[in-house]
């Protein structure tokens, strides 16, 4: 199988089955790039969340591009673009064609079926969270960072809590500290 044909499934595969948004496709995204097809390693990947997040669009349809581009340049990232944006755009015609808001609200079985998608979103939330803490060898000396972050994006206050303010924050803080890194071990000593 050609890998343009392999990155247009796997994506599309990705698109089509995952619900509840970016962090819910980030397991699967992870099952398939690094796990299954080996396209990039573990730390790559964890690269790649940072990027993906840090760019306007939409998460997986990032994901897709990197990697797409990495493989087979502009053309594989466009292939696998449209590999994850398809299903969804496919589903949303066949909704805007054949049900109404209405429709949907008043069908029992339709309810019943967003019903008992709600609880798996949330597990399919959590799941990447917990493996990139420990992917990221998050430690309780700096938990602090996230969980700040968090509350503070919760809290709704003005500037305070625009992710945007934090992700500035973040790389503000991660260049000062490979600085402050930098100049240490150049003022040290060499071992004798």
């Amino acid at each position: 199988m050609g890998i343009y044909r392999q990155l247009f499934l796997t994506f599309f595969k990705i698109g089509a089955f995952t619900f509840g948004g970016g962090w819910a496709m980030i397991a699967i995204i992870e099952k398939e790039v690094v796990d299954r097809h080996h396209w990039i390693r573990k730390d790559e990947f964890l690269d790649l969340i940072a990027i993906a997040q840090s760019v306007p669009g939409v998460l997986a349809v990032n994901f897709a591009t990197c990697i797409g581009d990495r493989l087979k340049g502009m053309k594989g990232g466009i292939v696998a673009a449209i590999g994850t944006i398809l299903p969804s755009f496919l589903l949303i015609l066949a909704i805007a064609i054949f049900l109404t808001p209405e429709s949907i609200k008043n069908n029992r079985v339709l309810s019943a079926i967003f019903m008992g998608i709600r609880p798996a979103v949330v597990a399919l939330i959590i799941a990447p969270v917990i493996t990139t803490a420990k992917s990221s060898k998050l430690t309780l000396s700096t938990a602090w960072i996230p969980a700040l972050a968090a509350i503070m994006i919760s809290l709704n206050i003005g500037v305070i809590s625009n992710p945007i303010t934090w992700i500035a924050i973040g790389g503000a803080g991660g260049y000062l500290h490979w600085e402050y890194t930098r100049r240490r071990i150049r003022k040290e000593p060499p071992a004798a």
